[in-house]
């Protein structure tokens, strides 16, 4: 791996590209943002999120909107992007299609590039044939050896056409920030790539290298899945005469049993995430907790923190695997360092009175409980053991925000003794009033209990539990004194 604590960037421009096409932002893509984002600020760089939205057939509804709104959520917003903005847009790569269109005819005029006439039917065909033969699909550059005048006739009869960039053997080997020297002779293995479709849009391989140099983007971490892709790209950097920017390609971030993150899973998505209570922070922080590069690997780091200990020389080329199983636990930490932060209470508990109303609001007698001070108290209480705001709202905890109610069944099964000293644990938490305290009141009752020897302190316990919570069985409830 390259030693990339040792060199020195300057003027930064780093790139986050995201596929409007395939849907919305999931935790795979979350993490490659993040660390384009950590990188960018670490180098004192701009952070610029584009959008690939080149395929029309397969475009999602609101999915370039939910990509940055997510983004902005998570904390790390771009400098640069179709909603913000910037001085080298625009960046969706559907309102660029002259820069392709013209940088495609420049490649076909130095003959590192040609039209290609192949129907859809003969490339099916020469996909079969080398199924059958046990070989890799391949184009077999068939329409590469066209003289001029047929091109131009073809042309002229308006025949269906692509273009493909030309692959030439002897690629030149390159310095990755991750996995140090790469080189693929993908000549040897691929046909000519389309580069311009039939549809007059360009695939991946010609946009993204076209709007790296009108950008002027001077660094991409992408997932390691583009590796072997980068000769390929580098190859048109040269025909072109353009400098690359460095690539850095990192791992893959599976699950703890090291399967690939699918979006069929249904539950990898930002927004699902969000839906469900889970902190921004807890998200980071465990995306790079299970990957590398950083100085140090703890939970509860905050992405300034993040930032400070970051170390690309640190990444390891195997594969992050993530084990969501304790993203509560994450959740956990940072929802305490929320409660802890007085600021940051403040909008808890705003938060949490929203879903009180929501969750309640009709069983609600006594709006007290929906008074800041008495929702804080609560927050303050369960630090550190609640995983998220959500829990509150569970039926362990509706004793805080509605008068408990019990069956007559439930109070028969508690013994005639303990009703009958019922009126003298009210008269002694009324007798303490403002002194009353949890240590003291447990300490009255045990008393009170010895002084009515027919009734154990379990059965008076179950009644004041009865009584405050409504509950019957033993769980975590608090006296909010």
């Amino acid at each position: 791996m390259a030693n990339s604590s040792q060199q020195t960037f300057f003027n930064v421009r780093i790139l986050f590209c995201f596929s409007s096409v395939k849907g919305f932002l999931h935790l795979g893509g979350l993490r490659t943002a993040l660390y384009n984002y950590i990188f960018a600020k670490k180098h004192g760089g701009t952070f610029i999120l584009r959008l690939e939205d080149t395929d029309q057939s397969r475009l999602v509804p609101g999915a370039a909107d939910s990509i940055e709104d997510m983004l902005e959520w998570a904390g790390i917003p771009p400098d640069e992007s179709p909603r913000r903005g910037g001085t080298l847009g625009p960046y969706m790569q559907s309102q660029r299609l002259d820069l392709y269109i013209q940088t495609a005819q420049q490649l076909v005029e130095s003959r590192h590039a040609y039209y290609c006439f192949c129907s859809p039917q003969r490339l099916e065909l020469l996909k079969k044939e080398a199924l059958r033969a046990g070989q890799t699909p391949r184009y077999d550059n068939r329409c590469r050896h066209l003289q001029a005048a047929q091109v131009q006739e073809k042309l002229a009869q308006g025949l269906p056409h692509v273009i493909r960039f030309r692959l030439e053997e002897g690629v030149e080997p390159f310095q990755d920030l991750i996995f140090g020297w790469n080189r693929h002779e993908v000549a040897q293995v691929e046909g000519d790539p389309v580069v311009i479709k039939a549809d007059g849009f360009p695939t991946y391989h010609l946009a993204n290298i076209v709007d790296d140099h009108y950008m002027k983007v001077s660094h991409v971490l992408r997932g390691s899945e583009w590796l072997i892709s980068t000769s390929k790209h580098l190859l048109m950097y040269r025909a072109l005469g353009w400098q690359p920017p460095t690539f850095g390609h990192l791992p893959l971030l599976t699950n703890k049993d090291g399967s690939k993150l699918s979006k069929r899973q249904g539950d990898i998505f930002i927004q699902g995430f969000r839906r469900d209570g889970v902190l921004p922070e807890a998200l980071l922080d465990i995306t790079t907790n299970c990957g590398s590069g950083f100085t140090t690997n703890r939970m509860g780091r905050t992405i300034e923190e993040l930032i400070s200990e970051f170390n690309p020389s640190k990444i390891t080329t195997h594969s992050a695997l993530i084990d969501l199983e304790k993203l509560p636990e994450f959740n956990r930490i940072h929802l305490q360092k929320r409660i802890e932060n007085e600021k940051q209470c403040h909008l808890l508990v705003k938060e949490l009175k929203e879903q009180i109303l929501q969750a309640y609001t009709a069983e609600i007698h006594d709006r007290e409980v929906l008074d800041k001070d008495y929702i804080e108290r609560v927050l303050q209480l369960r630090k550190g053991h609640i995983t998220s705001l959500r829990e509150l709202l569970k039926p362990t905890y509706s004793y805080l925000w509605v008068r408990p109610s019990f069956s007559s069944q439930q109070m028969a099964a508690l013994t005639p003794e303990a009703h009958l000293i019922a009126s003298l644990v009210l008269k002694l938490i009324e007798d303490q009033g403002e002194k009353l305290s949890v240590d003291e009141l447990s300490k009255d009752l045990k008393v009170l209990a010895k002084k009515t020897k027919a009734t154990k302190y379990r059965d008076v316990m179950k009644l004041l539990r009865l009584a405050i919570s409504g509950l019957q069985v033993r769980t975590c409830w608090m006296f909010l004194l």
